[in-house]
């Protein structure tokens, strides 16, 4: 399995650079300081796995991940970090790395997450997958579209199959005030009638 190395600090890179050595499965056929010579060295050698840093001189492992991707290149990534901002990893997963780890993995370790994200097995250290769930979930509580009670209250009923009258007896409202609730739902929710409502609600989780 052909690898590259992509690291600015030279100790750090010597060091996985002997780990990857010493793995008879593993070949090492390049390695670089920095983001414009690691992704120029991926055009050239294709390897299976680059192994590349997050913040690099140049460009970094987004810049990278975004070229590989413009290419076509079949080349799997593996992004190393001492960094695990919950938007960081999220933006380099969504990048397209096949994995992210800790900066402070051990050898063996990385050397498997080569192994695995070759065979097109994603890999996150805990720390990492912790920091991905929290920003998934924070993204769609900000992408929730707000509503007042009285708002959820009415289209918890229109999800129950109740009519605007209905709708209106139950919450001791004109329907006419009721219907108002609806089209002001509909227009926070981007959705033109009851049903397509109903069904945004439930996707965001406003509506049991």
């Amino acid at each position: 399995m052909r690898v590259i190395v992509a690291d600015d600090h030279p100790v750090y890179r010597e060091g996985l650079v002997d780990v990857i050595k010493r793995r008879p499965d593993l070949d090492l056929v390049g390695e670089a300081q920095d983001g414009r010579t690691a992704l120029e060295t991926i055009q050239r050698e294709r390897p299976d796995v680059a192994v590349l840093d997050m913040r690099m001189p140049g460009l970094d492992a987004t810049d990278v991940l975004s070229a590989i991707r413009r290419d076509g290149l079949e080349t799997r990534v593996l992004v190393l970090s001492a960094y695990q901002e919950s938007a960081l990893v999220y933006r380099i997963v969504a990048a397209g790395a096949g994995g992210y780890l800790s900066k402070d993995a051990g050898g063996q370790a990385i050397c498997d997450a080569i192994v695995a994200i070759n065979r097109g097995t994603s890999v996150a250290s805990p720390e990492v997958s912790a920091a991905l769930f929290s920003e998934i979930q924070l993204r769609e509580a900000r992408a929730r579209p707000a509503l007042t009670e009285r708002q959820r209250e009415v289209l918890q009923l229109t999800a129950e199959g109740r009519s605007a009258a209905e709708i209106a007896d139950e919450l001791q409202l004109s329907t006419e005030t009721v219907r108002s609730h609806l089209h002001n739902l509909y227009e926070r929710l981007g959705v033109t009638d009851r049903a397509a409502a109903v069904a945004e609600a439930i996707r965001h989780g406003l509506i049991d």
